[in-house]
């Protein structure tokens, strides 16, 4: 048997198993000599260096080479490439990174990632990873399944690992400059010097900056284009065998129009055209009667992703915003009515361009000293700052009718101001002369107009210690604590909308005199600035600063029974203690007397969780006679992913809210696998299977106005399979199936976005805060009525407080037997490279990658409207290199076809409408790069 080890990494070994490569199995072999073995690639999954086949995990990893020429540029392209992977990006600047159905897909800032994600070992809490580019890489590791017994993080589904490279003591550079569409320009480039025997210095950077994908049809700007740049530093300090200290910084920086949130989905609900066959009021030429049938509106229709006008836009009428505008008198009607969005999901309409601003500064310091000739004690010290600031147009396409000039006959005021004498139209036109509102956080317009921001800062410091030995004799251990502090003490979501701000200045000019105020009782404060600082109460913000302590135990023992059977046992013990400084959002809330402008008073929340997991199993190296090396292994393992807060709910009008923290998660899990290498080296064939008990699976959906975690159980098992063959030299196929079942063991649940389950007796209707509620068809017919006698359709809110009878969040959905999101049945990877040699040094590798992952949904009630279609990928590549005089020239195209694929979708409150976010694959791009190295 022959084996090339490679600490250079030059070829990714788990990159995917496809149908065609494991019919190729069954051809006839070809004739094998050394220049067809397969390198193996040196990984430390297990916190030591070893072949890949060697390590008893599910693990995929890439080499900086094999990145590059299957374009996975980063983050979100590792799902091209590893079984039973899923990615996209989430709807508050963060994302779902999914392992075998374990991701996360909860909102909280208390929450936690189902994937650990780590740089060279350390965890990070808040991190770059899928916005920065891989560059000067060693390699990427993905370990699938639970982890924490040799990480410093607790991991459900499975760890992300990035291996920057370190000095080497040798002097060497690259420069790569790339070209391609959209305008895009791309510079990585590094340089390693040495400095004397025992210093050594390497500094390396990337950036990128290229057009939009999209257009700004208002502005007439790109939007969705890319400004940014990473530099990493690294000292590599090596005074004798024993000891190495290696310092590193790592600085990322964005500037530019990203577009947080994808299209928006929405087939417009005008509302029933009766109520159990009570028609709408038809008086004042039927203006009460379309306020009325606004209020039985949910904005928009749950309908497929797929369907025919679906690019409509939600109905004002049943938002909050909406309902500011008509109780002011503001708005007449739908603001958007008959107004379809443009049909380029990559476009929008947005009042002003999208603001996104990022940069995350990162230290590192890792000891490794060498105590004895069997004993290794590492100390790895991290310290990381991030800071975000995100803004954009909230609905993203502009109204068809602006504000009115005087204000609409039907609205909250006008009555009772008669009957005191005062005439509405003169305040409206002093408040709002020719419809416009003045409004701090959205300019003067007069239009509907909304705008959210989505910003945080936080830091984190970590110190992990670990002690491994290498004795000669049966019993090895690796053992190791961490402490991890990570504070996220600055940070917001708002929403603005200046419907809002308008309401409440006409209630502070009637209540205390000045419709601006900031002070005083009975005060709504109303914040003037451009960019909001929590001093106003006229636009929604939530603000909940976080801080987590936790410290943990963990490591494994190996006993070598034979000299081919080993025994694993790991054992972790995590205390996770979390707190926030829970401020209730003061939206509308009026001033006490002596009481100052800002946040409300803050309600301090906590939860602590102590809990010990671990894995027990076995590797053993059967001599077989139709391979030339093999391993099997099988281990049960239990991960662990703590609990948290949720974000603050206002109960009342027949919203009910969900329990103040969210409970852990837990993964059993019981995996088998098999690592072959065949035919004198040139096939590698690797496969597992895999069952998890998944206990308290964390998932969130948005609850008036607030996200609302809830646990359930769950089952899951699946099949992976991976290969790399090369049947001659010029010639090698890798490839990757996947293949998972999930499905949900209990509970149940209220679906926002369907609350009637399709009975007939039941009816949705707007509360006061502009939250639905369910009622009977004859209790909201009653309602009616009454609303019809005497022309107000705004007593019609009082339906949800229960004033006209029964109210519900609506029916239960059973869960039991439905599939976790963002899990697809299959996921299938194939490539194929040859290489072609022209002599002089020159050869020309000429590279195909397809990817496919089956249809998905978005969200655990598997409804038609959560369904998402199954989608391929194809990228191709050709590169000409001459090693010897370090000239690299390459050609690639990503996404040939121009897949426009729905990686996910996110569904919004029932006060913005119930539309979907929808996120996106990236269009087709192509372009040449040139790279020298010295």
């Amino acid at each position: 048997m022959m084996h090339t080890h490679s600490l250079r990494l030059r070829s990714a070994l788990a990159v995917g198993v496809s149908a065609l490569a494991l019919s190729a199995l069954s051809a006839p072999a070809f004739a094998q000599d050394n220049t067809t073995v397969i390198e193996e690639l040196v990984v430390t999954a297990q916190k030591k260096e070893e072949s890949i086949q060697d390590v008893p995990i599910a693990v995929s990893a890439f080499s900086q080479d094999s990145l590059q020429k299957q374009k996975i540029d980063g983050g979100p392209n590792l799902v091209l490439a590893i079984p039973n992977v899923n990615f996209s990006k989430g709807n508050f600047t963060g994302y779902n990174f999914q392992i075998r159905g374990v991701g996360s897909k909860l909102v909280a800032g208390s929450g936690d990632a189902g994937t650990g994600i780590h740089l060279n070992n350390a965890p990070l809490t808040a991190n770059n990873l899928f916005e920065t580019e891989f560059y000067d890489v060693e390699r990427v590791e993905v370990l699938r399944g639970p982890q924490g017994t040799l990480y410093g993080r607790n991991a459900t589904g499975g760890v992300v690992n990035l291996i920057t490279n370190k000095p080497v003591d040798r002097f060497e550079a690259n420069a790569r400059v790339e070209l391609g569409n959209y305008g895009g320009q791309k510079f990585r480039g590094m340089i390693n010097v040495p400095v004397g025997d025992m210093l050594a210095v390497r500094v390396a950077g990337s950036a990128l900056k290229r057009d939009g994908y999209g257009k700004n049809i208002v502005t007439g700007n790109d939007v969705d284009d890319r400004d940014l740049y990473g530099v990493r530093a690294t000292v590599a300090f090596t005074p004798n065998d024993d000891f190495k200290a290696t310092l590193m910084y790592d600085r990322f920086h964005e500037d530019d129009h990203r577009s947080r949130i994808g299209k928006q989905y929405c087939t417009k609900d005008t509302g029933p055209a009766n109520v159990a066959g009570v028609n709408y009021s038809t008086a004042f030429g039927g203006l009460i009667g379309q306020v009325q049938r606004g209020l039985f509106s949910v904005g928009c229709q749950e309908t497929s992703l797929y369907s025919a006008g679906v690019l409509g836009t939600v109905n004002s009428q049943g938002t909050l915003g909406g309902l500011f505008g008509a109780l002011t008198g503001l708005q007449t009607g739908d603001a958007y009515a008959g107004k379809m969005q443009t049909p380029d999901v990559r476009d929008m309409e947005s009042t002003f361009d999208p603001i996104y601003q990022a940069s995350t500064d990162i230290w590192e310091l890792n000891l490794d000293w060498n105590v004895t000739d069997s004993l290794k004690l590492t100390s790895l010290t991290s310290y990381s700052k991030n800071d975000l600031f995100t803004r954009q147009d909230y609905n993203r396409y502009t109204p068809t009718a602006g504000f009115n000039t005087t204000p609409n006959p039907v609205n909250a005021f006008g009555a009772a101001l008669a009957a005191a004498g005062l005439n509405y139209n003169t305040l409206y036109g002093a408040l709002f002369p020719g419809g416009v509102v003045s409004d701090g956080q959205n300019g003067k317009q007069n239009r509907f107009t909304t705008s959210d921001i989505s910003s945080s800062k936080s830091k984190q410091w970590t110190q992990e210690l670990r002690l491994q030995s290498s004795f000669d004799g049966p019993i090895n251990f690796n053992v190791g604590a961490i402490y991890v502090d990570f504070k996220a003490d600055d940070g917001d979501y708002y929403v603005m909308f200046n419907t809002g701000t308008a309401y409440y200045q006409v209630n502070n000019l009637l209540g205390v005199g000045n419709p601006n105020c900031t002070s005083g009782a009975g005060c709504v404060p109303v914040d003037q600035g451009a960019t909001p600082n929590r001093s106003g109460r006229n636009y929604y913000d939530s603000y909940a600063p976080y801080h987590l302590k936790s410290k943990a135990l963990f490591g494994e023992v190996y006993y070598q029974m034979t000299d081919t059977f080993k025994w694993t046992l790991g054992l972790r013990y995590t205390d996770d203690d979390k707190k926030v400084e829970t401020h209730p959002v003061a939206l509308g809330v009026a001033l006490k007397a002596g009481e100052a402008a800002g946040p409300l008073p803050v309600v301090n929340q906590g939860v602590q969780f102590k809990e010990t997991t671990g894995r027990f199993g076995f590797d053993w190296k059967p001599e077989l006679s139709f391979t030339d090396d093999t391993l099997v292994y099988g281990f049960y393992s239990r991960g662990y992913k703590a609990g948290g807060v949720n974000p603050p709910c206002t109960n009342g009008g027949g919203v009910v809210c969900g329990p103040a923290t969210f409970e852990p998660e837990f993964v059993n899990s019981i995996e088998f696998g098999m690592k072959n290498t065949l035919l004198d080296g040139s096939l590698v064939l690797n496969g597992s299977i895999f069952h998890y008990d998944y206990k308290g699976y964390q998932v969130s959906k948005i609850v008036n106005r607030a996200s609302t975690n809830e646990n359930i159980d769950a089952k899951i098992k699946g099949v992976e399979l991976e290969s790399i063959w090369s049947p001659i030299r010029p010639l090698r196929f890798n490839a990757a199936i996947g293949w998972l079942d999930t499905e949900i063991a209990n509970g149940s649940s209220i679906d926002t976005f369907n609350r009637t389950q399709g009975d007939p007796n039941l009816i949705v209707v707007k509360s006061s805060a502009a939250s639905n509620c369910v009622v009977s068809k004859a209790t909201a017919a009653t309602a009616l009525t009454i609303s019809n006698a005497t022309n107000n359709p705004f007593a019609l809110l009082g339906l949800c407080s229960g004033a006209f009878g029964a109210a519900s969040d609506g029916v239960a959905v059973n869960l039991k037997g439905k599939e976790l999101p963002n899990a697809p049945h299959w996921t299938t990877s194939f490539g194929a490279q040859y290489t072609f040699d022209f002599g002089n040094g020159w050869d020309a590798v000429l590279r195909g990658d397809y990817y496919r992952q089956s249809k998905t949904f978005s969200r655990i009630y598997n409804s038609n409207a959560d369904r998402i279609d199954g989608w391929q990928n194809v990228n191709l590549t050709l590169t000409v290199a001459n090693q010897d005089k370090g000239w690299i020239l390459e050609g690639f195209v990503k996404n040939a076809t121009d897949e426009e694929a729905i990686t996910d979708t996110y569904l919004t409150d029932d006060s913005s409408g119930l539309y979907r976010n929808a996120f996106f694959s990236e269009p087709r791009t192509y372009g040449m790069a040139v790279t020298k190295r010295w």
